[in-house]
């Protein structure tokens, strides 16, 4: 499984290339809004919400960027991970 990165949109493939999961975002003034994830029922509990979350933080600390995680799953996420607290907007 691999992570698919598009403007607006992590996604998390099988390898025959089916979406298991999703997170949606977007850029407001000066930081970014993650505003939805989703894991497909029967992949949950794997892991994929969070590996989308870890992926997403750790391109937008390269590009400098600030986040607020509106979503319940991604502020659980942050509020779990301490070394994202430098990222988040307070």
């Amino acid at each position: 499984m691999n992570i698919d990165k598009q403007p607006k949109r992590y996604s998390f493939k099988t390898e025959a290339g089916k979406t298991v999961g999703e997170l949606t975002f977007f850029e407001e003034d000066t930081h970014m809004v993650i505003d939805h994830t989703f894991v497909d029922p029967d992949s949950r509990g794997s892991g994929i919400g969070a590996k989308l979350v870890a992926s997403f933080v750790a391109d937008m600390k390269k590009q400098g960027k600030k986040i607020d995680p509106i979503c319940p799953f991604a502020k659980a996420e942050f509020d779990k991970h301490p070394e994202y607290q430098e990222l988040a907007i307070t």
